[in-house]
């Protein structure tokens, strides 16, 4: 929402002003927060773990999916990046490449790219063939005696180059994943928060009747300050919860980071942030299609809201 935005400065005063606590004290900014966050989105996801950074709430979807599934393997996408922590580094292509390789329990899909990937634009039903491609990995996993706990996936892959996969790709691998006990998680740390613009969420765009079994979320959440979160349903948190060992964050939740998350929220709201992510985007893209026309260099101009990728080719 812009630079020391001035209600965002105004609210973390405000509050550190009367107090600053660990969640473990319960305060009333924890509870409002949650509540204001789970009206944007599906009625299902309405548990949420409060936390300090995107990497921190992927590692907790992780354990979420694994102890609600018992199952251990991940599927991902080729080269996606889901945080620096060891366990996150592991299903993370784009580093463990250049790291300690490919763990057994880690699978890896191509990417749903229809301009560069294996199925292209020109494809009779790209969707299908991309979503086979997920299935046929759960297949081949089970014949190894392996069980499948998650599709872990950016909901537009950022750092795999900007890509919008085609709608209904997810729904088509959320069946697989669910017919082989496993979940779907949506990493909504780098596209959340109205900067697709059409949607508040980037899953959305895959259309109304996708629901991810549980969604991560972190920087934009609170403006560059650290707070991060994952949201997901009665019976995955339920299982979690069946552990007895419950989860503690020392500053997820606290006073001050909800204020900036709720603070953040109204700013979004008041500033139609979501429309104007739509306006400058669809500006922006026009700009960048007129260059196209203009550059044979430039193959593709993709994106949706303030999420765009330009495709530079030889």
């Amino acid at each position: 929402v812009g630079h020391c935005h001035p209600d965002i400065v105004k609210a973390a005063h405000e509050q550190n002003q009367l107090l600053n606590t660990n969640s473990r004290y319960l305060h009333d900014n924890l509870v409002d927060y949650a509540e204001r966050l789970s009206k944007t989105l599906p009625e299902k996801l309405c548990i949420f773990y409060f936390l300090n950074s995107g990497s921190e709430a992927n590692d907790l979807a992780l354990r979420l999916a694994r102890q609600y599934t018992k199952h251990e393997d991940v599927i991902v996408l080729d080269h996606a990046y889901h945080g620096h922590l060891t366990s996150l580094i592991d299903i993370s292509p784009y580093k463990f490449r250049n790291l300690e390789g490919q763990k057994e329990w880690v699978h890896v899909a191509p990417v749903p790219d229809t301009y560069r990937g294996l199925y292209r634009e020109d494809h009779e039903d790209s969707v299908t063939a991309y979503a086979n491609e997920v299935k046929n990995i759960i297949e081949q996993a089970h014949k190894r005696g392996r069980k499948i706990a998650a599709f872990f996936v950016e909901s537009l892959p950022s750092v795999g180059g900007q890509i919008i996969p085609p709608a209904g790709y997810f729904q088509k691998v959320a069946e697989h994943m669910h017919k082989a006990g496993g979940v779907f998680i949506a990493d909504e740390i780098q596209v959340g928060f109205g900067r697709v613009g059409k949607h508040f969420w980037a899953f959305q765009l895959q259309g109304e009747d996708f629901i991810p079994d549980i969604v991560t979320m972190g920087k934009p959440i609170g403006n560059g300050h650290p707070i991060a979160c994952v949201a997901t349903t009665k019976e995955i948190a339920e299982a979690f919860a069946a552990t007895g060992v419950e989860y503690f964050n020392t500053f997820g939740g606290n006073p001050v980071s909800c204020a900036i998350g709720l603070a953040v929220l109204d700013v979004i709201e008041k500033e139609h942030l979501q429309v104007h992510a739509t306006e400058v985007g669809n500006f922006l893209m026009k700009l960048l299609k007129e260059q196209k026309n203009k550059h044979p260099i430039i193959g593709d101009v993709r994106g949706s809201g303030l999420f765009i990728g330009v495709d530079l080719i030889r």
